[in-house]
């Protein structure tokens, strides 16, 4: 989970102003949690919470945790439909396809035992705000990706199961899609660009750049991309220190927490 939001608070500075290029200064004194960070946290202290509990619980634990952090992080660039999600009362699902979805699962690739278990609640996750097909389908394609790529499945077998499971396709190249790639917040114009950068990288850090090197939805391609790579290669120290740095203190609790509950 910390590699997503490490990809988020790499790619926050690169959202407004793309690059094209790999070799990008990592950070910068304007580097930050975005709301990609503070929703996957959000997530992460809902699945921690009701631990057992139905598909009934769940989502109402999901919904609270996703208003109490939003609604305490108000300024960390949300979109205008979800930040109306977020401060309404009993607020309801609005058929969205953004890359919403899928920036905020990767708690789920880490705390499920099963794909089985991970395809079921990356959809709980999804469909409370994003309940379009292709809002629920981005979510548990970032997440069954972080599950493989977290109990020994080869990138060939991942970018193989879930071309076949989600219809994805996976054989393009960066080079291809660099050139013409613009801003695209949907799950369909995001999620398997994220899971090519994964599939060409040589190392999280790398996975991270990749990522934010397509330009568009920067942070949100480089946070998913860097959940998959943490599963599949692990995250240097150095990187997970500099993330820990990062966030603040009640930001910091959670991570700390879900390792600690998750045992990672």
């Amino acid at each position: 989970m910390l590699g997503a939001i490490f990809g988020d608070i790499v790619g926050s500075v690169y959202e407004g102003f793309n690059t094209k290029r790999e070799d990008f200064p990592l950070l910068s004194e304007w580097s930050r949690p975005t709301d990609d960070s503070i929703m996957t946290l959000a997530v992460a202290k809902a699945l921690m919470n009701s631990r057992g509990k139905s598909d009934e619980e769940i989502r109402k634990e999901l919904v609270g945790s996703m208003q109490h952090l939003g609604r305490k992080y108000p300024n960390a660039g949300y979109g205008g439909n979800f930040i109306n999600w977020l401060f309404t009362e009993d607020p309801m699902p609005y058929n969205s396809f953004g890359n919403g979805s899928g920036m905020r699962v990767s708690s789920v690739g880490w705390f499920c035992q099963t794909v089985e278990e991970t395809l079921h609640t990356a959809k709980l996750t999804a469909e409370v705000s994003h309940n379009h097909p292709e809002g629920i389908k981005g979510a548990q394609a970032v997440a069954a990706s972080i599950f493989l790529a977290g109990t020994g499945a080869s990138k060939e077998d991942i970018r193989s199961y879930i071309a076949k499971s989600f219809g994805y396709d996976l054989n393009r190249t960066l080079k291809e899609i660099r050139p013409k790639y613009r801003f695209d917040v949907s799950c369909q114009g995001s999620v398997p660009e994220a899971i090519i950068a994964f599939y060409e990288s040589s190392g999280y850090e790398d996975a991270v750049r990749k990522a934010v090197s397509l330009g568009g939805d920067s942070d949100t391609i480089a946070c998913m991309a860097g959940g998959i790579a943490e599963a599949y290669y692990g995250m240097p120290e150095n990187l997970k220190e500099k993330a820990m740095e990062i966030l603040d203190p009640y930001c910091r609790a959670i991570v700390e927490q879900f390792r600690k509950f998750c045992n990672i």
